[in-house]
């Protein structure tokens, strides 16, 4: 059986309120890719005549779909261990950061090669003398961020999501009920970390670190909102100030996972 990508939550549906809000891991699921009805999504033609008729006549996906998470949720809800496979998590952050990187040097790159040219006069001389042209607005320098808090964040993430993972995958279905209970409730504190009281810049009832909507991109998805868009919008001392930020948030997370790791080792002492 091959692993099922997810991609990363924005908004516009329930879950917002739960993953951006509260901290607590959600998952979209729905069905695309045939009788897409996105052209009539909150239009006037937005009905159940519609639906019913053209979207999904008898029903057929909509039935399928409820029966899909229906069977879904009971098989989490009665699940012997937790769910989460945190080496993949700490993978797709430390991918999230790799993005911010280039990101960021994109635009210095671009900052440079804009500044050489107007230095050069290039806008000038390759303008067209028969039409009315003016030098473009100069790009911001961009400075050296210190992705430093991050990078060592993720390490640390890396290292006790192995731990974790293998550490459940030995001794999961051995370790006593109270114990695994125990390890439920740290997996729900777990995702509560990456979503502290700081909140986003000039959006703080957005909390979560790692997964926001974009602050103009709709429902769209941003990941490591507060650097990423930092970066994108020019912000730079919020660049270094969320890099901490963020940092923090997946060091407690960490510390979270070593703490569910002590616990299966020492039940699993003689």
């Amino acid at each position: 059986m091959h692993d099922v990508p997810i991609e990363a939550l924005g908004s516009g549906s329930d879950y917002s309120v739960f993953l951006q809000h509260l901290g607590l891991a959600s998952l979209n699921i729905g069905f695309g890719g045939e009788g897409q009805v996105g052209g009539v999504y909150h239009s006037a033609y937005d009905t159940y005549e519609y639906y019913s008729r053209f979207g999904d006549p008898g029903f057929v996906y909509a039935a399928v779909l409820a029966k899909t998470v229906g069977r879904l949720v009971l098989r989490s809800a009665e699940a012997d261990v937790p769910l989460m496979r945190y080496g993949d998590f700490a993978e797709t952050v430390e991918r999230y950061l790799d993005e911010v990187r280039r990101l960021a040097e994109a635009k210095r790159d671009a900052s440079e090669t804009q500044a050489k040219m107007l230095s050069a006069n290039a806008f000038h001389l390759a303008d067209d003398p028969t039409k009315t042209s003016g030098m473009p607005t100069p790009l911001k320098a961009v400075p050296h961020f210190n992705f430093a808090p991050l990078e060592n964040a993720i390490d640390h993430l890396k290292t006790s999501a192995k731990a974790y993972d293998t550490a459940l995958a030995a001794k999961g279905k051995t370790l006593p009920e109270k114990l695994r209970a125990q390890l439920f409730d740290l997996a729900r504190e777990t995702e509560e970390t990456l979503a502290p009281d700081v909140g986003l810049p000039g959006r703080s009832w957005y909390k979560n670190l790692i997964y926001a909507p974009g602050r103009f991109t709709g429902y769209d998805a941003k990941t490591l909102p507060g650097v990423r868009e930092a970066v994108e919008e020019e912000r730079w001392s919020d660049v270094d100030r969320y890099a901490i930020l963020t940092g923090e948030a997946l060091d407690a997370y960490a510390e979270k996972l070593d703490q569910a790791v002590r616990l299966m080792n020492v039940s699993a002492t003689p």
